[in-house]
């Protein structure tokens, strides 16, 4: 693996530094509604810059970056501690998923309102009943004259509250096994049949979200990639999902690790050779998130599409996130328990890192099982 980068990354990352320096993106408001503002609105600096979604296609309105120069772009933004965009779904999990099994139409209508943050998206796949284990999904689909019935409930669906459109997996053929009688739907999410109710979280934010569907109807032409499909397009999704952003949270991991180090060399804690080594690790490990996730660049630029080696990186970098928040709180102490500290509420939203996207025990299944080819256990 070559670390260097070429004159065309240089380049792409000269001129990205160039546009942030002209368009700093300001401090995120901590009231969650102005957040949600700032984000969109800075969603949509980045479009009309001719920054979003920049690894899409050209002629979907991205610019056609390569992976690498993907990575670039997204630890720039870590760096410039712009925050994440609020399309987020949209621009890293339902644009390229529709790219790959949507037709024509779908592609021509749904694309461009992702990029310019017009219509915010969501993902529902989670259930009560079907958290990790996504075949369990129980929410079903009954076919009707035009489209379909929606009938369940999901939950921990981020950005439900705001957003305009689902990602839905729902099981629309009960007599088939588990993995063969799903469809993946592009479901509308301002209609009566869909109630959403908040979830509040430790941080003191309803970031998630249930979602009940009481016969939501999506029309026929909104099916994503052919009725019973829906397992080989929630594994083109989930792929997106382990591997897109993993460049700025790791640099974001570093920027924490930086201020806390910052933190302890002012105040004369690295004289301790103990926390001095502490902190060593932890840069240590943080780097090595970073060098982990260029290796899985390299073995989607030979194959063609990310793999299950992307759960490797959503493994440590979460592990490596939380040994972050509780390095700070062992060095600050009560300092960095206080809710309305920046510290409190990192320590506290990293309790999410090793559930969300597939909890830890689940993952190391994965690279036990398609990684290391280890025999499954019954």
């Amino acid at each position: 693996m070559d670390l260097g980068l070429t004159t065309q990354e240089t380049a792409f990352r000269d001129e990205l530094r160039e546009w942030l320096r002209q368009n700093p993106p300001g401090e995120t408001p901590a009231q969650e509604r102005a957040s949600f503002e700032h984000r969109r609105a800075w969603d949509r600096r980045l479009h009309s810059g001719g920054w979003a979604g920049v690894h899409w296609p050209v002629e979907y309105g991205g610019r056609g970056a390569t992976l690498i120069e993907s990575a670039i772009y997204n630890e720039e933004l870590a760096r410039a501690e712009a925050p994440p965009p609020v399309n987020v779904i949209g621009i890293t999990l339902a644009g390229p998923t529709i790219m790959a099994h949507g037709s024509e139409l779908q592609r021509e209508r749904f694309l461009a309102p992702i990029l310019s943050a017009e219509e915010i998206w969501c993902q529902g796949f989670s259930e009560p009943g079907a958290g990790s284990d996504l075949a369990a999904v129980a929410t079903r689909a009954a076919q009707v004259d035009g489209g379909w019935r929606i009938t369940g409930q999901k939950v921990w669906t981020s950005f439900a509250h705001d957003a305009k459109w689902c990602l839905l997996l729902a099981r629309s053929d009960a007599e088939q096994p588990r993995h063969k009688g799903l469809t993946y739907f592009l479901l509308d999410m301002e209609q009566d049949a869909v109630q959403i109710r908040p979830l509040l979280q430790i941080t003191g934010q309803a970031e998630f979200n249930e979602v009940f569907l009481e016969g939501a109807f999506v029309p026929d032409e909104h099916v994503l990639g052919g009725v019973g499909a829906g397992w080989a397009v929630a594994m083109t999704t989930l792929s997106n999902e382990r591997s897109g952003l993993v460049f700025g949270k790791s640099f974001q991991a570093k920027i924490l690790l930086d201020r806390l180090t910052a933190i302890a060399d002012r105040r004369g804690l690295l004289d301790d050779a103990a926390v001095a080594t502490r902190l060593g690790e932890l840069h240590i490990q943080v780097e090595a998130v970073r060098q982990t996730a260029y290796r899985n660049v390299t073995s989607e630029i030979r194959y063609g599409r990310p793999g299950p080696e992307g759960s490797i990186i959503k493994w440590i970098w979460s592990e490596t996130d939380q040994a972050v928040t509780e390095a700070a709180v062992e060095l600050l102490g009560g300092e960095a328990l206080a809710l309305d500290s920046p510290w409190g509420f990192e320590l506290l939203r990293s309790r999410g890192d090793t559930i969300e996207s597939g909890t830890t025990e689940i993952i190391k299944n994965i690279v036990a099982e398609r990684v290391l080819g280890l025999p499954r256990l019954h």
